[in-house]
């Protein structure tokens, strides 16, 4: 008897531990009354890290990734169509072509718990439009003339001139709204501790490590399912898949499409693929020689075999580029022509150049994988017109400041368009005032070019704005500024564990959905 007793003891104190640790565990990731499960943090692997978490001075989307959305929010945004619908603000109107008004949500406060309001977006506007600032987005709203504040919750934006893609910055990164107390206290921390009134809190950021964002309890819209989001940095393209693979993470957003055969062919991996708004393509630095000389961009445009990159270094995925604007984004023509593959012609434009003998520059890319096997097949190409191509592997921060600084001859670069807008492409890509971070790593200036993008910015007829930027495209084709290469697909690998995540045509992550199993 004393034995059972004894036996009996050790049971209830088993069954007790059993009991603890699955309340443990519940606290992680518990069930609703709906059946989906709460809690958890969301980990997602990546290759690089971010630049810069200020959104007016972010120029690059997976910078922006980290941030959109989830930790800073913005007036009107995007639904999964690329279409305009309420944000913080809830109503707006156009009461003159240059007049605009915001109503705005009420009740709503940043993480810092200062008071989302019309003073909120003055300050928020005033500081990216300021020159004193420095930012490079300041162009991309640089029509607004004055912010008024009509009531606490009424902010009336009044422009300079016309711009038809108004609503489609603000609803971008560029239209974060930011904690008027951070700017006012600690501006210059923006950049490492950002402060929004989003789903998702900022917590911390190792250095080439990782990023993680905490829920935000007192997120003024539907709050999120998952306590958090962590991105890590993890470079090797392999090791990132199998963590994915293995459990150990839940979603890559930066897939290489090298992997697409092995991911397809995984029981515990998932590929998520959408159309993108994002072009690539191979540029030069026309104010860098060689490159200062058309007939030299003429003969590299001439000599690379487009078709053949698309099928060898990207496996398909994306559709071959006839521009630096996707055919989903507005002001896209599908009238203009790049230049044929013509390797007779290219050595010819060589000679009329003066480079009898070729010549030898230096191309530096990213160190994404396929852009890397891109790198290395227009060397060869090029091999075959006499030009020797050195070619400059930098890590994705490093890239991006060299470009900034136009240390570049030729580079493999890429734009994501975040507005869905052709101005987002043909301002920051090709305006004189664009140079370095705002986006123009050409270098490029042409008087007739900016002036066909300022019309277009005013246009309010939209088969007019098509035409114009139908007109810009093919001057800045003629003058071989670049050379398009792929309209992008956007991926990302997720495990069985994820559901009720997706990309939008930017390629940014949406999450606030996201349940893990």
């Amino acid at each position: 008897m004393k034995g059972l007793m004894v036996l009996f003891i050790i049971m209830s104190m088993l069954l007790v531990q059993a009991c603890s640790t699955g309340n443990t565990s519940n606290e992680t990731a518990s069930s609703d009354e709906s059946g989906k499960k709460r809690g958890g943090v969301l980990k997602v692997v990546r290759l690089s890290d971010a630049t810069n978490l200020d959104p007016h001075f972010i120029t690059d989307i997976p910078s922006a990734n980290v941030l959109y959305q989830k930790v800073y929010e913005t007036l009107v945004t995007f639904d999964k169509d690329m279409k305009i619908v309420p944000g913080l603000a809830k109503s707006w109107e156009q009461t003159d072509d240059i007049t605009w008004e915001f109503t705005l949500n009420e009740g709503i406060t940043f993480h810092d718990t200062s008071k989302f309001n019309a003073d909120a977006v003055k300050k928020t506007l005033d500081r990216l439009i300021d020159p004193k600032t420095g930012s490079p987005q300041k162009d991309k709203l640089g029509m607004i003339k004055k912010v008024n504040v009509l009531d606490e919750y009424k902010v009336q934006i009044k422009l300079s001139t016309p711009y038809a893609p108004l609503l489609s910055i603000l609803a971008s990164n560029e239209g974060s709204i930011i904690s008027p107390k951070a700017i006012e206290e600690s501006s210059d921390t923006l950049s490492k501790k950002p402060v929004g009134t989003g789903p998702f809190k900022f917590e911390s950021w190792k250095s080439g490590e990782s990023i993680t964002l905490v829920k935000n309890d007192k997120y003024w819209g539907e709050k999120p399912i998952i306590n958090g989001i962590e991105f890590e940095v993890v470079p090797e393209d392999s090791t990132r898949i199998a963590m994915v693979e293995t459990g150990e993470a839940h979603i890559n957003d930066q897939v290489p499409v090298t992997e697409i055969d092995r991911i397809n062919n995984s029981d515990t991996l998932n590929l998520y693929r959408t159309e993108g708004l994002a072009v690539e393509y191979i540029g030069f630095n026309t104010q860098k020689a060689p490159f200062d000389n058309v007939k030299v961009r003429q003969a590299i445009s001439s000599a690379i075999e487009r078709e053949a990159i698309i099928k060898g270094v990207y496996n398909g995925a994306g559709t071959l580029a006839n521009a630096a604007m996707s055919p989903k984004v507005f002001g896209y023509s599908k009238e203009i022509k790049p230049y044929e593959y013509n390797p007779n012609k290219a050595k010819d434009l060589l000679k009329e150049a003066g480079f009898n003998d070729g010549l030898e520059l230096t191309l530096i890319t990213s160190d994404r994988k396929e852009r890397i096997n891109m790198a290395e097949v227009i060397q060869s190409q090029l091999k075959g017109i006499g030009v020797k191509v050195n070619i400059q592997v930098l890590e994705y921060g490093a890239y991006i400041e060299a470009v900034d600084k136009g240390e570049q001859d030729m580079f493999i670069g890429g734009w994501g368009n975040a507005t869905g807008d052709g101005d987002y492409n043909q301002y920051n890509l090709f305006h004189s005032d664009s140079h370095g971070s705002p986006g123009n790593h050409f270098y490029y200036t042409n008087k007739k070019v900016d002036q066909l993008i300022e019309q277009a910015r005013k246009e309010t007829d939209p088969e007019v704005r098509k035409k114009l930027y139908e007109e810009a495209m093919s001057i800045e084709m003629d003058d071989a500024v670049y050379i398009p290469i792929r309209n992008y697909e956007h991926m990302a690998i997720y495990n069985n564990e994820v559901n009720d995540f997706w990309l939008n045509a930017v390629n940014y992550l949406m999450v606030n959905d996201v349940t893990l199993e």
